[in-house]
């Protein structure tokens, strides 16, 4: 009989009353599974050992922005010359 996510719950958290942090994990990461669209028995033989959680800010701010590789062969333009500055045509 599939296990409502209630009942895993209650399970959870009573082997978290009792140190089992790892029986709580498994089950905490069963109801998420089951929480995401799984049915229960395929969260149940669902092997999440090697899954962590991304912790708030690891990624930092703005990390997630592409960065701008230029097309092979481009240069930068060459920079303006800073003694030509004002030397243009100036109207009265």
């Amino acid at each position: 009989m599939p296990e409502s996510i209630a009942d895993l719950q209650k399970q959870m958290e009573d082997a978290a009353e009792a140190m089992d942090f790892e029986r709580a994990r498994e089950l905490r990461d069963r109801i998420n599974l089951i929480r995401g669209g799984a049915s229960s028995e395929d969260a149940g033989a669902a092997d999440t050992t090697g899954l962590v959680r991304q912790q708030p800010g690891a990624m930092g701010l703005g990390t997630s922005q592409q960065r701008m590789t230029p097309p092979p062969g481009w240069k930068p333009p060459p920079k303006p010359d800073p003694m030509t500055r004002g030397t243009g045509r100036k109207r009265r």
